[in-house]
């Protein structure tokens, strides 16, 4: 048997499984060849495969000192042992027929057309041998087998950095450290191996930031002595590769070297008119010889160089003088691939996503570069038309860049500086609401209008109205009503649908359930049909909510469920997070606090690991909540202290309930002080009764009567407006305060009873027993809940009647009394500043109580005023003249 395979000169890491397939494919065909870029391990894999794989001998053939084709032979022959004169290839393959059923060529990339040539006839001549090649690129011959050899895994590469490098595995620093090192080198082994050689004078953290810094070189110079030539460095390895290229190749290589990935389309813009077949021609060669890495897994073919190719190829660029023309060229192409695809942005955005994410990082890339001082016009369009793209991840980088570019407005573009703040405020209304977003989407609303832009004002208004949501309710439905009114009219169905979410949202928080559930409902499903998850799903998680206040539980899940379903292919913050959030606290009120922790754990890891922290509107509040009803008031406090972003009225109520029940009354005296003078509080019947019912329970103690009287006014407010859940809470909080058994239990039968009927589970007491209960409980029971309700207002006094016109509530009372008087719904709710929806579900309690179908039959039920009555009696008493 003859052995001729190189000694391992260190121990061999990782690689099994594809040691493993190497092996399988050797045993199914004759020529199999191991191709990759310099460095990623090709000799190495194939020392151990042929080994694995020879069984009745191998011998191998280095090549990688030779330069000329014809040369091949004469170094198959002396790795034989035998005499071969002039370099005679028949001579060399009968020598093989007697002799190695392997034989591996090593390093055939320069000496490619030789090493094609020797295989063929080996291959013909000796029936029983497989040939085992190691090049940068296939060697072209046919019945070849070609296995791309990849960097290696990531967990490999640091276990091959850890071990190379002599530092303990066990040490989770330098761990930390070998992985940011690994993902900055592509997990190359000859980048690794070079990379150790410094660890006797630097730790791997201090090598992790000098990769960082810039002295990649540095660190990968100096390789072993014993090394092939080329591989003593990774440049050298570099240029081994760079002289092997054609001319169109070297140009084309450069010109790639601002690209982060890349297609086809790429490679025929660079290449200009009447170029495209040679550049492509070129690129298959770069992929051919491993400079280029090709992905074609998707439907359309994505490229890119690793990094270290991609930084030799930026030192060849600048060598040759072209970098500011490569970096611009580079950035148009960017800014035309954008422009390409903005009108399935507007049909399709769903796809228009997924063609955008190939190109993600290019755009950055691009825009740092004209906003560092490369083309300043060129880098304000590109950061307006990749907004949305930015908007949709929440990327903080893309706001950055949108403020520079708002600075660089030169003056005389109104219609370019307008739509670069409505961009800027896009953005920023997702990754940091602040005042300044706000304000740029004012001044943009402003430009727009000036230079005729109506996308940039419909835009603009929108955002305006989100940030009106903060400070005045009534303002921001009037602006978004407005805008849809106008983006109708337009034809902009985008802005359209999107400033009707925004109406139904306000519609959301005023507890006009109808209303908004029209408006959501519509928007969401006009919206999503385009693609539109982000405002779709946040409509949809709205509307879920709402539904829950009503004590439409089941349905109000299902609702969550379809906001988290479309917010999920974008893979935000807060988009994601606001359907996550919603979700979690609608399955928490049904009791299942467990799933309800695990939908926000899902996405808390991410956003654990994000610097800095991200905006996820409610997310706070709503863990808080949840913990909250799990009786954890430690981490319920947590929760609330952890908001650095918004603290709203919501996050105010349950952080002061958070610091009542841990004992500190006067903190949460200061929180619930501050709710209660937010702007928005009044226009939020659900928070103002939780505002109420707070302070209420603050007071219990020490004044029980007044807490009682805070406890009804809450109740009132939760009548009124239709919010089930919250009449539950106000009949179990006013029970212990009711001052008899019978009464308390009255009062907590009749919320055990709406509890089973909606399903809230959530914070749910524990029942009184004994004799003086039971019998209350169960005439509870048999309460519905308004009745119940109505008994906890009224005190000791009767209750009200089930039917005929004192059974009304106040406010459909109201109600029913306009429309006697002739008055439209909307006008109706214009003089009782409630919403339609609203008009219209009181006066459909109206009917049913009052057993009428129509204003008219209302009108007539309707009892005549005492006073009338009274003047009527002493009329008919009083006698003729």
């Amino acid at each position: 048997m003859v052995i001729h395979l190189p000694a391992d000169l260190s121990s061999f890491v990782g690689r099994a499984a594809e040691l493993e397939s190497v092996v399988q494919a050797l045993a199914g065909g004759r020529l199999l060849t191991l191709a990759g870029p310099g460095g990623c391990g090709k000799t190495r894999l194939a020392v151990r495969a042929a080994r694995r794989a020879s069984g009745g001998g191998a011998v191998w053939v280095d090549l990688s000192e030779e330069s000329r084709d014809e040369q091949v032979v004469q170094r198959v022959a002396e790795a034989l042992g035998v005499p071969v004169p002039r370099s005679d290839p028949a001579a060399a393959v009968a020598a093989l027929a007697d002799g190695p059923a392997m034989v591996v060529i090593d390093n055939c990339e320069q000496v490619r057309a030789g090493a094609a040539e020797f295989a063929e006839a080996a291959l013909r001549r000796c029936p029983g041998l497989t040939v085992l090649a190691t090049s940068r690129e296939p060697l072209g011959v046919a019945g070849e087998r070609v296995w791309r050899v990849a960097p290696m895994v990531l967990a490999e590469a640091v276990e091959l950095l850890l071990e190379r490098s002599g530092a303990d595995a066990a040490d989770q620093a330098a761990r930390a450290a070998a992985r940011r090192i690994c993902e900055r080198l592509d997990r190359l082994p000859l980048a690794l191996e070079l990379t150790a050689s410094w660890a006797g004078t630097l730790s791997l953290p201090e090598i992790a930031e000098m990769l960082g810094g810039g002295a990649d070189q540095l660190l990968l110079d100096g390789g072993r002595r014993s090394a092939p030539f080329r591989q003593r460095t990774l440049a050298d390895s570099m240029d081994w590769s760079h002289r092997l290229l054609t001319g169109d190749e070297r140009v084309l290589l450069r010109r790639l070297a601002p690209f982060q990935q890349f297609g086809v389309d790429a490679v025929r813009a660079l290449a200009g008119d009447g170029q495209g077949g040679g550049m492509l021609r070129a690129l298959r060669g770069l992929i051919d010889k491993s400079l280029v890495v090709c992905d074609v897994s998707g439907p359309r073919a994505r490229h890119r160089m690793l990094a270290v190719v991609a930084e030799y190829a930026l030192a060849r660029l600048r060598e040759a003088g072209e970098e500011t023309q490569a970096r611009h060229q580079h950035a148009r192409v960017q800014l035309d691939l954008l422009r390409a695809l903005a009108p399935l942005a507007a049909t399709d955005k769903d796809r228009w996503r997924e063609r955008v994410r190939e190109f993600r990082a290019d755009l950055l890339a691009a825009a740092e570069w004209c906003l560092a001082g490369g083309d300043a016009d060129l880098g304000r369009r590109l950061c307006v038309a990749a907004a949305w793209w930015w908007h949709l991840t929440g990327d903080r980088a893309g706001r950055r860049l949108l403020r520079r570019a708002a600075e660089l407005d030169p003056g005389g573009d109104q219609a370019l500086q307008g739509r670069v703040l409505v961009s800027l405020a896009l953005v920023g209304e997702v990754v940091q609401p602040d005042a300044e977003t706000f304000a740029a989407a004012e001044r943009a609303a402003v430009l727009g209008g000036q230079a005729g832009d109506p996308g940039t004002v419909l835009l603009a208004q929108q955002l305006v109205a989100i940030g009106l949501l903060h400070s005045d309710l009534a303002a921001a439905r009037e602006l978004a009503l407005r805008t849809h009114r106008e983006a109708a009219a337009a034809g902009d169905a985008f802005s359209r649908d999107a400033s009707g979410v925004l109406v139904g949202l306000v519609d959301q928080l005023g507890e006009n359930h109808a209303d908004a559930c029209e408006w959501l409902e519509r928007s969401a499903v006009s919206l999503l049909r385009r693609g539109d998850r982000g405002i779709a799903a946040t409509g949809l998680a709205a509307l879920a909510v709402g539904k829950s206040h009503t004590g439409e539980l089941e349905r109000a899940e299902r609702t969550a469920v379809r906001a988290r379903e479309a917010a999920a292919p974008l893979r935000d913050f807060a988009r994601s997070g606001t359907a996550a959030w919603g979700l979690a606290r609608v399955v928490a009120l049904r009791g299942r606090l467990d799933e309800a922790e695990a939908v926000m754990d899902e996405l808390q890891r991410v956003i654990d690991e994000a610097s800095p922290a991200p905006y996820v509107p409610g997310w706070s509040a709503t863990r808080a909540r949840v913990a909250l009803w799990r009786g954890a008031v430690p981490q319920a406090l947590d929760w609330c202290e952890r908001e650095r972003h918004a603290v709203t009225p919501d996050l105010l109520l349950v952080h002061a309930a958070a610091l009542r029940l841990a004992g500190d009354a006067d903190a949460s005296r200061r929180r619930l002080e501050q709710a209660e003078a937010a702007p928005t509080l009044d226009g939020m019947p659900h928070l103002r009764a939780g505002a109420l019912a707070e302070r209420a329970r603050l007071l219990a103690p020490a004044d029980p009567a007044a807490a009682a009287a805070l406890h009804r006014d809450a109740l009132r407010i939760r009548l009124d407006h239709g919010l089930v859940l919250g009449c539950v809470d106000s009949l179990e909080a006013l029970a212990p305060l009711a001052g008899t058994p019978e009464r308390t239990g009255l009062l907590l039968g009749a919320a055990d009873r709406a509890r089973r009927e909606t399903g809230y589970r959530a914070g749910r007491p524990v029942l009184p027993e004994g004799p003086e209960y039971a019998t209350a409980l169960d005439r509870g029971r048999a309460l519905p809940l308004d009745q119940a309700a109505d008994r906890a207002l009224r005190g000791r006094r009767a209750a009200r009647p089930v039917t005929g016109w004192a059974s009304l509530t106040p406010a459909e009372r109201s109600v029913a009394e306009l429309a006697v008087r002739g008055l439209s719904n909307p006008q109706i709710a214009a003089e009782l500043f409630i919403g339609r929806g609203t008009v219209k579900t009181h006066l459909s309690h109206a009917y049913a109580k009052l057993g009428v179908a129509n204003r008219t039959e209302l009108a007539r039920s309707r009892p005549p005023d005492r006073r009338q009555q009274a003047a009527g009696e002493r009329m008919r008493k009083t006698p003729p003249p």
